[in-house]
Formats: C-alpha cells, structure tokens, sequence
C-alpha cells in the first residue's frame, strides 16, 4: 500500500533499477507517516560512510507529538540495505554516473519502506519527448475508451 509517490523523480530521472530500502524512523516520524504527512519531492539519497541516507524529506510533526522530544522535520534518515546491495549501489553512484532517487514510500509487512531508484538524469529534449509520449498515450486511451463506450 503506498503512503506518497515521487512523481518528479520520473519526470527527472531514467530509472535503472529499483531497490526497496527500510528506513530508521522515530516514533513521532511513523505517526506522521501514518497520517500522510510526508513529503519526498525534494529528498534525495546520498553516500555517507558506506551507509545510503535520505536527505531533504520532509515528514512535519503531529501537534500531539511527545512535549519532551523535538521534531526535526528534515533530518538525514538511514536507509537499511544488505551488504550486497549497498556494494552494487556504491559501484554504480561512484563509477558509473548514476543517481539514487526516492520513488515512494509504502508499507510492507506494517513497516515503512521507500524504494528507491538507480537513475540517470534527463536532458531537456528527453523531458520533452517523455511529455509528448505520456499525451499521445492519453489520446489513444481516450479514443479507445469513446470507441467502445
């Protein structure tokens, strides 16, 4: 069941590859996801001491949260991979030019997880002939659906 999509990343990004990663949350941070106040437009993934952590989310704190705990909305957040993944990972961000981008946040098993997505960047003319694919996809769709209808 997914919580929120990044549809900028597609807009943005080829994407490779897809990896779902766990995410290390605080309590207050679960709650808000729970209630759909999470953001991840603006969030990337980057490489720190051979750990993926996720950067630029934003999860806002629910008014009832603890008085004796304070939120921070934007904090770096660790991403939990196996070791196999994350040497895949470092070989690909490192040598090869890729990026890591967040596609969505879901639950799996009651837990939160994010997958994210091995990506290279778009040019402008990419963008471009993306968005005209997307509507001459749309306009068959609607000539079918007006065809049987």
């Amino acid at each position: 069941m997914s919580i929120i999509d990044n549809r900028k990343a597609f807009h943005d990004y080829f994407i490779e590859d897809r990896f779902e990663a766990g995410l290390v949350l605080e309590g207050w941070e679960v709650k808000s996801i729970r209630a759909g106040r999470v953001q991840i437009k603006e969030g990337y993934v980057i490489l720190r001491n051979g750990a993926f952590w996720l950067v630029g989310a934003h999860i806002s704190p629910l008014t009832s949260a603890s008085t004796h705990v304070l939120p921070d909305p934007t904090r770096s957040r660790k991403l939990l991979l196996n070791q196999a993944e994350i040497n895949k990972l470092i070989g690909k961000v490192e040598r090869a030019g890729y990026t890591l981008a967040p596609l969505d946040m879901h639950y799996k098993a009651g837990r939160v997880k994010l997958a994210i997505g091995l990506a290279k960047g778009k040019k402008l003319h990419d963008k471009r002939n993306s968005e005209r694919d997307k509507d001459a996809q749309r306009e068959v769709q609607r000539a079918m659906k007006v065809r049987q209808g």
